[in-house]
């Protein structure tokens, strides 16, 4: 008896969706993954011959208008509607095959896709009053109700049922304020929609300027650009939104290009809490006296490169590398076939050296050059939000830096990593209880930069903690003739090489150093001693060779 109700019910039903276009039907599907069902699945409406794909307040909106033939997308963007059309005809074309099943009691059809090396097989059915398709692209006929859909046989959407609703919002599209664009530059405006920047400098200049002295006003202000050791760095302090500093990613880009130097320079952007009792701020303001000094078994002195009680490195967050001469050389050194590119763009993933519990923060561009006209650099923090905001972790973030031998100060007098030669690089630090996802970044960057350097030659890396080797490797880079194109101004030899093609200590010209991620999650809390052991070379002459080391370790802190 009951299967005969659900038979009488089910045909009633479907009676009805063959009558009535005035009504909205709402078609639910559910999602798998390899055949795991989805939390979350998704719908479409239908009404009156126009499918809308979104859900009401998404900010942007996707339909598919049946009756003129067209794909139509729209956005708002700083208090302006844009859209987007994209005609039928220029949609994928389907392969159509014999097949057929029956999906929620309707005889379906069969139909496939090849979509950017995807395959998209789909079934769908005539049978009944609300068309459309989950995904817009993929509707094989504009009288077609698409029920199931199976992307590169493991991710289907499959239809769970269709319902009669009472009302839905109007489409946005049929406003007459929406400014029609390409897709070209709506993609632009729906990928720029999806994120924040937060610009930090732009078209700032770094060089070398003698004459130039840090400020005299004692107290430095909010998003003001400073220029410090003799124009070598530029510094601002920003404030982040609590919004920004939950953000689930968050990307550091930094545009460079030669404002007249040739040559190609260590850079580094970097971090000074504003929370430290001592930090570099002081010794840029007063010098280099003010931060601790580190002496090497030879009576070296070396400034403020690992952490002490009331002291803390910066934190590095990028280290780049400017090319030879890009852009303010192009002109000048014009070679047949050789396009050369028109500046360097860095991007790299700072999420876990962004801090989560203070949004006061020193962040600053150093370039070591002797240059007047030096480089010419734009940053800008890009904060990207997490996948699924209901899972984000908002739990504060772990940063505790314990050594950085970059030389930020060097126009002042610091002194380069040249300790590695004659003594080891030993740092006490602790690790509170409550840290979980413990790791070490690890960045490491060998000069001397003739035939017998570092910059030149493999050298051994070791970390050891608390007498333990943890860590050991020969940073080295072999694929710099990949940025040929970014050194105009790099020599050329008899052997057709050129001084940016050759492989170096773990960098290249016109590029950036990632760090290396050595898991600590073993590491007990309680205090320690991690110690840095690189072989060397020997000086020749007035050359000599040193290391760009930094290390931090970053984890979260749990509740």
């Amino acid at each position: 008896m009951k299967s005969l109700i659900n038979y009488i019910f089910l045909t009633l039903f479907t009676i009805a969706l063959s009558q009535d276009e005035t009504q909205i039907f709402k078609v639910n599907y559910e999602q798998f993954d390899n055949g795991v069902k989805r939390d979350t699945g998704h719908y479409i409406v239908y009404q009156n011959q126009i499918v809308s794909l979104s859900e009401s307040d998404e900010k942007i909106q996707q339909y598919v208008d049946l009756k003129n033939k067209e794909n139509i997308s729209t956005i708002m963007q700083d208090e302006k509607l844009f859209k987007n059309v994209v005609l039928f005809d220029t949609m994928p074309i389907p392969s159509f095959e014999d097949r057929t099943e029956i999906i929620l009691g309707y005889n379906c059809k069969y139909a496939s896709y090849l979509y950017f090396s995807n395959t998209i097989e789909v079934w769908y059915t005539d049978e009944t009053i609300a068309k459309g398709s989950p995904y817009s692209l993929f509707l094989p006929d504009i009288n077609a109700l698409v029920l199931k859909i199976v992307i590169n046989n493991n991710r289907q959407s499959v239809v769970s049922s269709i319902e009669i609703i009472d009302e839905y919002p109007p489409p946005t599209y049929i406003s007459n304020e929406a400014q029609e664009t390409t897709k070209a530059e709506f993609e632009e405006i729906k990928i720029n929609s999806r994120f924040t920047r937060l610009p930090i400098f732009t078209d700032e200049i770094i060089n070398f300027d003698n004459s130039l002295k840090p400020p005299e006003d004692e107290t430095l202000v909010e998003n003001v650009t400073y220029h410090f050791s003799k124009g070598s760095v530029i510094l601002k302090k920003i404030s982040l939104s609590q919004d920004l500093m939950d953000s689930g990613h968050v990307y550091a880009k930094l545009n460079c290009q030669s404002n007249g130097d040739a040559y190609d320079r260590t850079g580094s952007v970097f971090i000074i809490p504003d929370s430290e009792e001592v930090s570099l701020l002081d010794a840029y303001q007063h010098g280099l006296e003010q931060i601790p000094v580190y002496i090497d078994n030879l009576d070296n002195k070396y400034q403020g490169i690992k952490r002490e009680i009331n002291y803390e490195p910066p934190v590095e967050i990028l280290r780049f590398f400017t090319s030879f001469g890009v852009n303010h050389f192009n002109e000048e050194r014009k070679i047949n076939n050789y396009e050369w590119e028109d500046d360097i763009i860095y991007k790299h993933d700072v999420s876990s050296l962004m801090p989560s519990d203070d949004p006061d923060i020193w962040i600053g561009v150093f370039i070591g050059n002797y240059d007047g006209g030096g480089h010419r650099v734009s940053l800008e923090l890009n904060f990207y939000p997490s996948f699924d905001e209901s899972e984000s972790d908002k739990s504060n973030k772990y940063i505790q830096s314990l050594f950085s031998t970059i030389n930020t100060l060097e126009m002042s007098g610091q002194n380069y990593g040249k300790l590695f030669n004659n003594d080891t690089l030993a740092v006490d630090f602790e690790i509170p209880e409550n840290v979980e996802e413990l790791q070490l970044l690890f960045t490491s960057t060998g000069h001397g930069g003739w035939g017998g350097g570092d910059e030149f030659n493999p050298r051994l890396n070791q970390i050891f903690i608390d007498g333990k080797e943890i860590f050991k490797i020969v940073p080295w880079r072999t694929d710099c003739a990949t940025y040929r194109l970014s050194n105009p101004a790099s020599g050329n030899f008899s052997n057709g090489l050129s001084s940016s093609d050759f492989s170096r200590s773990n960098w290249c010209p016109g590029t950036l150093t990632s760090p290396f991620v050595v898991p600590l999650t073993e590491l007990q809390s309680g205090k320690h001693t991690i110690e840095v052991i690189i072989d060397q070379g020997e000086d020749e002459g007035g050359s000599f060779n040193h290391w760009g080391v930094s290390g931090i370790l970053t984890g979260k802190i749990s509740n």
